[in-house]
């Protein structure tokens, strides 16, 4: 009977493995196994926790505020109703001003050992005293050297005793979605908090400002982790820790750590930061303006306007180029195009390769610096096609409006549910181009749109406000 099992439990066993060596001989990928899983995960925090830690900070700011001793840090009474400050000075005379302490709390980390901090822009605006504790528990006044709002990232510096330890900073365009990660930082005025976590999401644009692209994480950020670092498994800063979702657990977001040191010298030696300048107006190419222009790669951004007198202009891009390429950098979409010119230094040489009626063509251009309607009577609805209403734009309208007379013609209405209204036409637009044909007369528009609408699909170049923008139709 003993024999009888042996035999069936070694032909079970001989059959598996059969199995799996013509499995993986088929060119399968192996199944992991337990221990192979376990590998992947690091089996403790405690030597990085403790590599990484004395060179985070905590940060606590001071602001003061005037206000009423009987009232609020505003002046309002406490008691609100009837009774409000006008009735107690009428009894207890003017009640004079106090000054009241607003205090709040953040992290930070040493970049050099002379005092130099990163943290966020957040954590430091309008404040009147910034306390910096270290890791030996000593405190030192800090001072702002440097922020920038629209990335909120802020440079400020400490005159330490002694030498300090710093961290160590990496490159945040090599990390990877998955990877491990741990964030250090002051949660809740809890200092010293490690949490750990992985990189959830690259890229991520929620809704900060112009400049977003955040690193998404898993672990756990609070309130007072603004500004604290964000390590690799390798001990490098990767991000700086910035925001939170306040309806969602595990979904922090930090600021890559790249977008810091692109600006560092900028924020030392001038306390504010210079961006790049092209001087074109760019949006994203839709499914209909790649179809009217013939255009098979979606990446890439259309150039809507050139501003005269700008380096696109002074190189030679006009309205209408596809930009796919800044310095070697493949550009996606208008936000990517945003963040790699942002990131150009004033005076650079950036060449920039475009598309142009199907040809790829480079142009070098010298980056500047980025600094950062009236009503009328409309006539009568002229044209037609594509649900487009028009009519020529007469002398007293040019002056309105500040443009040339010949400067295309006005849409008048829109047809609801026509190909115009699908794309977003709206009455008061003026139509530049049609088909990359510049539109000087009400006659040349009609007969351009003729030939746009026998082809079914036709591309405008349209003017609203200060704006232009391109719009692809089509009656297919």
């Amino acid at each position: 009977m003993f024999l009888m099992a042996f035999l069936i439990a070694f032909f079970i066993v001989s059959f598996v493995e059969v199995l799996r060596s013509s499995f993986l001989a088929s060119g399968a990928p192996e199944i992991p196994t337990a221990s192979a899983i376990e590998g992947i995960t690091p089996g403790s925090f405690s030597d990085l926790a403790e590599r990484v830690k004395p060179a985070v900070v905590n940060i606590s700011t001071t602001k003061v505020l005037k206000g009423r001793s009987l009232g609020s840090p505003f002046g309002r009474s406490p008691f609100g109703g009837p009774f409000g400050d006008d009735f107690f000075e009428r009894f207890f005379g003017d009640i004079p001003e106090r000054d009241f302490k607003q205090r709040s709390l953040g992290s930070g980390f040493i970049i050099s050992n002379d005092g130099y901090i990163f943290t966020n822009n957040h954590v430091v605006e309008n404040t009147d005293k910034i306390l910096v504790k270290i890791s030996d528990g000593k405190e030192y006044e800090a001072k702002i050297i440097g922020t920038d709002a629209k990335t909120d990232i802020a440079l400020i510096k400490i005159k330490p005793d002694n030498g300090l330890p710093i961290v160590d900073i990496g490159d945040s365009d090599a990390v990877r979605v998955g990877e491990w990660v741990i964030a250090i930082g002051n949660p809740f005025g809890l200092e010293q908090t490690v949490t750990a976590g992985i990189v959830s999401a690259k890229g991520r644009v929620i809704g900060a400002g112009a400049y977003d692209n955040f690193i998404q994480t898993d672990a756990s950020i609070n309130p007072g982790n603004s500004g604290g670092p964000l390590f690799n498994m390798q001990g490098k800063v990767i991000g700086i820790n910035t925001a939170i979702v306040a309806q969602g657990q595990g979904i922090g977001f930090a600021i890559p750590i790249n977008m810091a040191k692109n600006i560092l010298n900028d924020l030392k030696t001038k306390g504010k930061v210079t961006r790049g300048w092209l001087g074109v107006s760019i949006q994203n190419i839709s499914d209909d303006i790649a179809k009217s222009m013939n255009y098979k790669n979606k990446n890439g951004v259309l150039i809507s306007d050139v501003f005269k007198g700008d380096p696109a202009d002074r190189a030679g891009i006009k309205v209408g180029d596809i930009i796919t390429e800044i310095n070697g950098k493949s550009i996606k979409d208008t936000h990517e195009l945003l963040i790699t010119t942002a990131g150009l230094h004033v005076g650079e040489k950036a060449i920039i390769k475009v598309v142009r009626d199907g040809k790829e063509m480079i142009f070098q251009i010298i980056v500047a610096e980025r600094k950062d309607k009236p009503e009328m009577v409309l006539s009568q609805k002229t044209g037609g096609y594509f649900g487009i209403h028009v009519q020529e734009i007469t002398k007293d309208m040019a002056k309105q409006l500040g443009i040339a007379q010949n400067m295309g013609v006005i849409v008048t209405d829109v047809d609801e549910g026509s190909p115009a209204d699908n794309v977003g036409i709206q009455a008061h637009d003026i139509i530049v181009q049609v088909n990359k044909v510049k539109i000087l007369s009400f006659k040349q528009y009609l007969a351009e749109i003729g030939k746009a609408a026998e082809k079914k699909n036709a591309i405008l170049l349209v003017k609203r406000g200060n704006a232009n923008f391109f719009v692809g139709m089509s009656m297919e």
